[in-house]
């Protein structure tokens, strides 16, 4: 958002301030109380509140508040005596009094990566004990964000700064020239803690994710425990989905490479040829103008690993090289990356490699161990090789971190399929059912589901989900499956097939 009064003009995520579009020169601590009275100019801001927004958690004399007033206006254009635009109320505080108006940034600059600050938790009520408590959460969560590749995050002595009771996220965002800023408030009542967290984006003040957890005071480890994964997993997906939005809302003119990924990170979760071309292009233009982008090579892997899987290119074989091609690409470039390490391993799969498979997604999931995906795909791997114990504690991973993930589908899948390899089909079915029904699922979770519906003998549900399998595809197999899907168990794959020929496959 641009800012403008008279002939100034203030750009908060560029920390700018330009009169009749030449550049003013001001001192951050300067920019930053100008930044604050602004945005409060509805009302006075008293002294100890303008000290804590631009000197958090720091002492400051009067005479230096005084200082910083007197320099702000000698940058607008105003003096103690005009006082035309900071007005100065005796012995209580001050307030911004020129008329402002706010717009969209005109120039629409590249979205480029996205960055986030952490602040410390606060506290409500008495909280007795609960200070350390407040910091080590936002720590530990700093800690893991910086484990990640996509994801700039500001160092806590940085963001451990704002730490008012009501932080000014635009004034956070320009002093620290971040995007987005996790928040929370931390409260014990009843012998139960409880963390409530806000993740929001600075351009529009708009929360984009929030949630609430809580647990006994005894059980703090865990609760330190859940929030940290539970957060870094719902960063991992609505962040990628927000900036999405964002790049749409600006027109292409303004894609750059982490725009582009981001729109294909959009199309490529729904598994049908017109999004996967479409994702395709938009990793494909992202390497284009980032050579070096390792993620934007791991998602044309993804893409590639699409193609192959469902089988809707002409050349299944060529697909699976490309796979493989873009994942060995993506790691040259930044082999610390949790997703290219989760594209390497997938690529596995179609070359029925399961054990290296297993490899490279155990390695994605050291590298991030809050990556849901990650699991899902580990456990999809123990499912083949017939591992049950792996593939449910992978599931269950996954699932708990993730409970809204656009793979659920598929992790409700390939439990069903381990269900049925243990014998156990009417639990399978259950599994197979709530996959089918998930959004964003593809044909091969249909055949899942008639397979499994079949084994539990419920003929009629496993007859309606052939139907829904044919109006996703009409040219399906019951060897499609065993392609899809390589079970080492011989037995239980020539089971699924026979079940599937019976529908009419």
């Amino acid at each position: 958002m641009i800012w403008t009064f008279g002939a100034y003009r203030i750009d908060p995520e560029r920390h700018e301030l330009t009169r009749d579009g030449r550049p003013v020169g001001v001192e951050p601590q300067v920019f930053a109380a100008i930044l604050y009275l602004m945005g409060q100019r509805d009302r006075m801001v008293p002294r100890d509140e303008l000290a804590n927004a631009v000197w958090p958690g720091g002492a400051v004399s009067d005479a230096s508040i005084a200082g910083r007033i007197k320099a702000a206006r000698a940058a607008l254009g105003d003096d103690g005596t005009r006082q035309e635009v900071i007005r100065t109320v005796h012995g209580l505080g001050f307030r911004f009094v020129a008329p402002v108006s706010a717009s969209p940034d005109p120039g629409l600059a590249p979205l480029g990566r996205p960055s986030v600050a952490v602040l410390p938790l606060r506290i409500l009520g008495s909280g007795d004990g609960l200070s350390i408590l407040a910091e080590a959460i936002p720590h530990e969560i700093i800690l893991a964000l910086s484990r990640l590749r996509w994801i700039a995050v500001t160092a806590r002595g940085s963001s451990f700064r704002f730490r008012q009771e009501a932080p000014d996220f635009g004034l956070v965002a320009g002093t620290l020239g971040v995007r987005y800023v996790l928040s929370g408030l931390l409260e014990e009542t009843a012998g139960r803690v409880q963390v409530t967290v806000e993740l929001t984006d600075c351009r529009n003040a708009e929360v984009i994710w929030a949630d609430r957890i809580a647990r006994p005071r005894e059980g703090l480890a865990e609760l330190r425990a859940v929030i940290v994964a539970r957060i870094i997993a719902a960063l991992d997906l609505r962040v990628p989905e927000n900036e999405a939005r964002q790049a749409e809302l600006r027109g292409s003119a303004a894609f750059d490479a982490w725009a582009s990924f981001h729109l294909g990170l959009r199309h490529l979760y729904r598994f049908t040829a017109p999004d996967n071309a479409l994702a395709k292009g938009h990793f494909e233009r992202a390497v284009a103008l980032d050579p070096g982008f390792a993620r934007a090579e791991a998602g044309l892997s993804f893409t590639s690993f699409i193609e192959a899987f469902l089988r809707i290119v002409p050349d299944v074989p060529a697909a699976a090289r490309a796979a493989r091609r873009h994942a060995e690409r993506g790691l040259e470039l930044d082999p610390l990356d949790p997703f290219v390490n989760f594209t390497m391993g997938r690529a596995h799969w179609l070359t029925d490699e399961a054990e290296t498979a297993r490899f490279w997604l155990a390695r994605a999931t050291a590298l991030n161990p809050n990556y849901a995906q990650g699991f899902y795909a580990a456990g999809f791997t123990a499912m083949l090789i017939g591992d049950a114990p792996a593939c449910e504690a992978a599931i269950d991973a996954a699932l708990e971190l993730s409970p809204i993930d656009p793979l659920l589908y598929g992790m409700f899948g390939v439990r069903a399929q381990m269900l049925i390899q243990q014998g156990k089909f009417a639990a399978a079915a259950r599994w197979a059912e709530r996959a089918a029904t998930a959004p964003g699922a593809h044909h091969l979770i249909a055949l899942i589901a008639v397979a499994a519906c079949g084994l539990a003998g419920n003929a009629a549900q496993a007859a309606r989900w052939a139907d829904t399998a044919r109006a996703k595809r009409q040219d399906l197999s019951a060897p499609d499956f065993s392609r899809a899907f390589p079970i080492r168990n011989a037995e239980t794959r020539q089971l699924i097939e026979a079940t599937l020929r019976g529908q009419g496959f």
